[in-house]
């Protein structure tokens, strides 16, 4: 066999394998699989600073919410992965429908979500107020095995808190407190204590 066909052959077998490992998008009929808004409310009292490594972690709300994942995004590189190595875009309400979602074009890069549409399925407000791109900060190991086993399509659950997360030289990053803000500073960083994924279709 000729060494040009065996390359051939070799790339075929290495894009079967790369195709194989990619996570597929999860399907869904067209419908709110997700009514309910992500719940927030105020911490009662000061509570004990968290601890990652050598970040000091200040949670700043309690926060639960059940959502569509839009898009997964992994991060390695950066600051922030020592804290929170994936981060999701997510969706509730009409954002979490098919119908919706199949006119909206969605991507992620640099820790940013970003959606373009040719025309708008939905208001744009209720774009901005019903998705958010979420940096999820595992408590654990096993938390963090839950998060790295999200599809783009998959539903899923999780609690834990908005925090502000500071390193030992000073750099700080603060979660948003509101879901009707876009742009730089309007993401959610979530210190996740307890996350699940509904079952598959």
């Amino acid at each position: 066999m000729s060494r040009s066909r065996l390359l051939l052959i070799a790339i075929v077998v290495l894009l079967a394998a790369l195709w194989l490992r990619t996570p597929r998008h999860i399907r869904h009929s067209p419908g709110e699989l997700v009514p309910e808004i992500p719940h927030q409310e105020p911490v009662d009292r000061p509570l004990p600073l968290l601890q990652k490594g050598d970040i000091r972690i200040k949670p700043l709300a309690k926060f639960s919410l059940s959502a569509r994942v839009l898009s997964r995004a992994d991060y390695s590189w950066d600051k922030e992965s020592q804290l929170a190595p994936v981060d999701l875009a997510l969706g509730w309400g009409r954002m979490s429908d098919s119908a919706v979602l199949d006119k909206v074009e969605i991507s992620q890069s640099s820790r940013f979500y970003h959606w373009h549409v040719q025309a708008f399925p939905i208001p744009e407000s209720e774009i901005v107020e019903s998705s958010a791109n979420m940096h999820l900060a595992p408590a654990d190991a096993a938390v963090e095995r839950e998060i790295r086993r999200t599809r783009a399509g998959d539903v899923v659950v999780f609690d834990g808190y908005l925090v502000e997360a500071v390193w030992p030289d000073g750099y700080r990053w603060v979660s948003s407190l509101t879901r009707s803000d876009s742009g730089s500073g309007a993401c959610e960083l979530v210190w996740v204590e307890h996350f699940s994924i509904e079952p598959r279709p």
